[in-house]
C-alpha cells in the first residue's frame, strides 16, 4: 500500500467526513409519485437538496451528502453499468428521442419527456460536482467530469468514476441496494484499453485501491435494518453461456485489494464450480481469515440450471448476479423482486402442533397436515403480495436494456419481473418435526398433551422436558433423520411456491434466506417443539438452529446439501462461523479452502464463512470503542459489529464455532 493510498484511507477510517453531511428530516414533504412526471419533480429536488461534496483526497466524489432521504422499495437491481459508459449521455439521449420519433402513444411520450429531463438533471449534477472538483483542486476528477457523462467513458479510471456517479444518481432517485454486478467482467474492457495505452498493472491496481476506498464513504447511509446492509455486493468469476471461466486479472485484483483494505465494502461473491482451481478457495479463504465475512460462494453449478428451470433464457442465467445479500438476479434486464415475500417456517409448524398434534394418530398425519399448512402458507403470501405497483422509475429504466427502445419503465418493460420468497427458519422447524416424531410417536417418551401444555407455557417449570427436545435429532448432524424431514418441508415450499403467478408478468421463486426475518419472525413466534423458547431468534438464512451442538462442520456441510438446492434457488446460504484459530496457519487456510471445494462438490447452492472469536466480541460488546473496526457477517452482508442492534450482536455471539 502507498502512502498516498494509506492517508486515504486513514482519512475514511476517521469518520470526520460525517460531520459535513445535512439531516435530511428538514426537507419538504415530497409528493407521492404515482406518475413519471411527479417522480422526476421529485428527483430534481432532490438532487437540488442534496448539494455536491467530495471529501479530502478522494478522486471520486459523488457521495451521499444528506441522510435519511432514501425510504424507497425499489431496489435489487443491477442495472447496465457498462451500456451507459460506452455510450454516454448524448447517445443515450439520441436513443430515446429516436424512439419518441417512432411512436405517437401518449404514454410512451410522457415516459420519453421524463428519461430526457432526467438526463438533464443529472448533467446538472454532474457539472456541480466538476465546479467543486476545480475548486478543490481535483484535477483528475474535474478532468474526468469535464468528458463524462455526456461522452463515453474510455479509461479505467473514467468508467469506475461513472459507475460511481450512476449509483448517486440512482440512490437519491429513490433506489437502494445496488450491486456492481460483475464488476470484473464489464470492466475488464477498460482494463485493456488501459494495458494497450501502457498504464501499469500498479496504476490501474492504485486507482481501483481508490475506488474501494471511496464507495466506504456510504456505508452507513442505508435507511434500513442496519447500517453496513447497503447492497453494495460485487460477483467476481464464473462461467459463460459456453461454460468458459471468466476470471481474468481484475478478478484477482479485486479480491487483494479487498484483503489489503479490510473494509466492509465492496462486499464481494465468488462464483465458483466443479473446476474451480484450489489456489481460488485459498485466496477466497485468506479473506475469510481477515475476518471480513466474505468473500460469499455461490455455485454456478447448481444456481445456472436453477434458474433455467425457473425460466431464465440459458445466456440470461449464465450471467446472474448477488442483489444485496444473496438472492440471485439477472444484471441489465431485470426487475426482479427477490425478497417480496417471506415464509416462516417454525410459525406454521408451530400452528399445526399446536392445534392438531393431539387428534394425529401418526407422524406421517402430521406431516401431511405440515405441507398442507405450508400449502395455505404459500397461497397467503402471494395473495397478500401478488400485483404489488412500484413507482416509476425513469433513472433505473434509462439504465435496465429493453425500456429505452419501448419507452417504458422497467417494472413494465423488464424481461424478467419475478418474485421471490424468502423461507426463514428451515432448520428449526425440522429439528422440532424431528424432537416430535421421535419423543411422541417412535420413544413415546412424552405425550402429545405434555408436549402441547408445556410450549404453552414457554416451558416454565419444564426444563427436563425442554432438554429431551434439544437433545432430539438436530439438522446439522448429517443425520438423515433430521435431514430427511428438512427436505419433505422444503419440497413442499418450492412445489407451492416456485412458477406461480405473481401478478406482473411473473412468477414466484422460492429460497432459504431470512435476512432480518430470523430476529422479526422469531420475536412474535412461541415457544416451538425444538425447544426454542417464546421470542428467541431462528438461525440466519439455511443453517443450523441456535445453541445445537453437532458433529463438526463437516457433518454440517453434509446436511445442508442433501436437498436438490436447484428447487430452492431464490437464494440464502449456508452460513457458518470459524473461531479465528483454525485460520491461523497456512495449514488451517488450506483445511477450509478444501472444506469450501466439499460444499460445491456436493451440491451447495451457497456459502458464507465467518470468522470469529467469541471472548472477542464480547469483548467489543462490553467496550465498542476498543473494536471500531471489527467486521461480522451479519446475514447476507458485513457491517462493523459495534454499530449493530445488540440484538444482531447476540445471535452472532450466540452461533457455534467450529474448528477444524
Amino acid at each position: 500500500m502507498t502512502e498516498r493510498i494509506k492517508i486515504k484511507l486513514d482519512a475514511l477510517r476517521s469518520k470526520e467526513y460525517r460531520k459535513n453531511r445535512r439531516d435530511g428530516t428538514d426537507m419538504r414533504e415530497l409528493r407521492a409519485a404515482g406518475s413519471v412526471r411527479e417522480f422526476v419533480d421529485n428527483f430534481e429536488y432532490i438532487t437540488g437538496f442534496a448539494a455536491p461534496i467530495i471529501h479530502e483526497g478522494d478522486d471520486f466524489g459523488f457521495c451521499i451528502s444528506t441522510s435519511r432521504i432514501i425510504p424507497s422499495p425499489n431496489g435489487n437491481i443491477t442495472p447496465n453499468y457498462y451500456r451507459l459508459a460506452t455510450d454516454g449521455f448524448d447517445k443515450t439521449r439520441e436513443n430515446i428521442k429516436k424512439a419518441m420519433s417512432e411512436t405517437s402513444d401518449k404514454e410512451k411520450l410522457e415516459y420519453g419527456k421524463a428519461m430526457l429531463r432526467t438526463l438533464d438533471i443529472c448533467e446538472r449534477v454532474a457539472a456541480e460536482h466538476r465546479t467543486l472538483a476545480k475548486e478543490r483542486g481535483c484535477e483528475r476528477l474535474y478532468n474526468a467530469l469535464c468528458k463524462i457523462p455526456e461522452r463515453p467513458a474510455e479509461s479505467f479510471y473514467e468508467a469506475l468514476v461513472f459507475v460511481r456517479m450512476m449509483i448517486y444518481f440512482l440512490r437519491v432517485g429513490f433506489g437502494s441496494h445496488l450491486g456492481f454486478g460483475r464488476f470484473d467482467k464489464y470492466m475488464y474492457p477498460f482494463y485493456l484499453n488501459d494495458k494497450a495505452r501502457g498504464v501499469s498493472d500498479e496504476e490501474i491496481y492504485e486507482t481501483l485501491l481508490e475506488f474501494f476506498i471511496s464507495v466506504n464513504y456510504d456505508s452507513d447511509i442505508y435507511q434500513g435494518v442496519q447500517q453496513g446492509d447497503n447492497g453494495q455486493s460485487m460477483v467476481l468469476g464464473g462461467v459463460n453461456e459456453r461454460g468458459e471461466s471468466e476470471y481474468n486479472e481484475l478478478s484477482e485484483m479485486c479480491l487483494n485489494a479487498s484483503l489489503e483494505l479490510d473494509l466492509i465494502d465492496p462486499k464481494i461473491n465468488l462464483r465458483v464450480n466443479k473446476d474451480t482451481p484450489m489456489e481460488l478457495y485459498k485466496l477466497g479463504t485468506e479473506l475469510t481469515r481477515r475476518g471480513l465475512g466474505f468473500p460469499q460462494y455461490c455455485n454456478d453449478d447448481v444456481v445456472i440450471p436453477g434458474l433455467i428451470s425457473l425460466g431464465y433464457e440459458p445466456s440470461d442465467a449464465a450471467n446472474y448476479v448477488v442483489a444485496a445479500c444473496w438472492e440471485f438476479i439477472i444484471p441489465h434486464c431485470s426487475a426482479d423482486i427477490p425478497n417480496r415475500g417471506t415464509f416462516d417456517f417454525p410459525g406454521v409448524v408451530n400452528s399445526v402442533v399446536m392445534s392438531e398434534l393431539i387428534s394425529c394418530p401418526s407422524f406421517d398425519e402430521l406431516m401431511m397436515r405440515v405441507k398442507n399448512g405450508i400449502a395455505r402458507g404459500c397461497e397467503a403470501v402471494r395473495e397478500k403480495k401478488n400485483g404489488f405497483k412500484t413507482s416509476p422509475n425513469p433513472i433505473m429504466s434509462i439504465m435496465t436494456d429493453g425500456c429505452i427502445e419501448n419507452l417504458t419503465d422497467l417494472w413494465v418493460g423488464a424481461k424478467y419481473r419475478n418474485y421471490g420468497c424468502h423461507g426463514a427458519g428451515i432448520a428449526n422447524a425440522a429439528d422440532a418435526l424431528a424432537a416430535i416424531k421421535q419423543n411422541v410417536f417412535e420413544k413415546k417418551t412424552l405425550s402429545a398433551e405434555a408436549l402441547v401444555c408445556a410450549l404453552e407455557k414457554n416451558f416454565e417449570g419444564e426444563e427436563e422436558l425442554r432438554s429431551l427436545l434439544r437433545s432430539s435429532p438436530k439438522m446439522g448432524d448429517n443425520d438423515d433423520y433430521a435431514d430427511e424431514i428438512a427436505a419433505d418441508i422444503m419440497l413442499a415450499f418450492s412445489e407451492n411456491m416456485n412458477l406461480y403467478d405473481n401478478g406482473v408478468g411473473g412468477i414466484w421463486r422460492a429460497g432459504t434466506g431470512s435476512a432480518m426475518e430470523y430476529i422479526w419472525k422469531g420475536d412474535i413466534c412461541p415457544a416451538t417443539a425444538d425447544g426454542r423458547r417464546a421470542g428467541e431468534p431462528y438461525s440466519s438464512s439455511f443453517s443450523p438452529s441456535l445453541d445445537v451442538k453437532n458433529n463438526g462442520l463437516l457433518s454440517v456441510i453434509q446436511s445442508f446439501t442433501k436437498f436438490d438446492m436447484k428447487k430452492i434457488i431464490n437464494g440464502g446460504p449456508l452460513t457458518v462461523e470459524i473461531h479465528d484459530s483454525t485460520l491461523r496457519g497456512d495449514v488451517g487456510i488450506e483445511k477450509v479452502a478444501m472444506l469450501v471445494r466439499t460444499f460445491i462438490a456436493l451440491g451447495g447452492h451457497q456459502l458464507q464463512l465467518n470468522s470469529v472469536n467469541r471472548e472477542r466480541l464480547l469483548e467489543a460488546q462490553a467496550h465498542p470503542e476498543r473494536y471500531p473496526g471489527l467486521i461480522v457477517r451479519v446475514w447476507g452482508w458485513s457491517g462493523y459489529f459495534s454499530e449493530l442492534d445488540i440484538k444482531y450482536q447476540n445471535h452472532i455471539i450466540r452461533r457455534v464455532e467450529h474448528t477444524l
